[in-house]
C-alpha cells in the first residue's frame, strides 16, 4: 500500500479543479496546468481533494500510484506558487547575464554560450555568478536548469563550474610534490 498515494491531494484556496476521466486540470493565478493519469490509475474529486487510487492490485498499478498523486499535488503547487531553482557559478571570468530573453553564460570556453529560454519559463539573473530559473511547470524548470549547469558541471578539483545552490561538491585532493 502506498503511504504517499493513500493520501488524498486537498485542493488549495483560489485553485479551481476538475477532473474529467483520466484528465486533471488546474487553475490558479500563475496559469493552468493539467496531468493524464495512466489508465491503471482511477482519479476521483471528492470533498475538495483529488483522490488517487490503482484500478487493480497489479505491481505496476501500484507502482503508478504514488507518483500520479505527487504528479497532482505538483500541478496544484505550480499554480499557486510556482517552482524555482537556484544555479551558482564558480570560477574566474565565469559570469551570467541576460541579453533580452536569452541567457549569455561566460564559462571559460572561446565563446559566450548563448541560452535560449523556452516559453514558460523566466530566467533572473539577480547577480552576475547567481542564476534563477523559475516556472510552473516542476518538471520543466527542472531540465532548464539541468541543461543550464551541463555546460560546465563542477569539477571537483577547484569547484569551477556551474552547479545547484543547494549542492554540495566532493572536493579531491591535487597532485602532491
Amino acid at each position: 500500500m502506498s503511504r504517499i498515494g493513500k493520501k488524498p491531494v486537498p485542493v488549495p484556496a483560489g485553485i479551481t479543479a476538475t477532473v474529467d476521466g483520466q484528465k486533471v486540470t488546474a487553475k490558479g493565478p500563475k496559469g493552468e496546468l493539467f496531468f493524464v493519469a495512466n489508465d491503471e490509475i482511477s482519479v476521483a474529486l471528492e470533498d475538495n481533494a483529488v483522490v488517487v487510487q490503482p484500478r487493480s492490485a497489479t505491481k505496476d498499478a501500484r507502482s503508478k500510484w504514488g507518483m500520479s498523486r505527487t504528479m497532482v499535488e505538483n500541478i496544484f503547487k505550480g499554480v499557486k506558487d510556482g517552482f524555482e531553482r537556484k544555479l551558482e557559478i564558480n570560477g574566474v571570468g565565469y559570469r551570467a547575464s541576460l541579453q533580452g530573453k536569452n541567457l549569455q553564460l561566460a564559462l571559460g570556453f572561446s565563446h559566450d554560450v548563448v541560452y535560449e529560454t523556452p516559453a514558460g519559463i523566466t530566467i533572473a539573473v539577480p547577480k552576475p555568478t547567481e542564476i534563477i530559473v523559475s516556472g510552473i511547470n516542476k518538471q520543466q524548470v527542472g531540465q532548464v536548469a539541468a541543461e543550464i549547469r551541463e555546460y560546465r558541471g563542477p569539477e571537483p578539483y577547484k569547484g569551477k563550474g556551474v552547479k545547484y545552490a543547494e549542492e554540495r561538491i566532493v572536493r579531491k585532493e591535487g597532485k602532491k610534490k
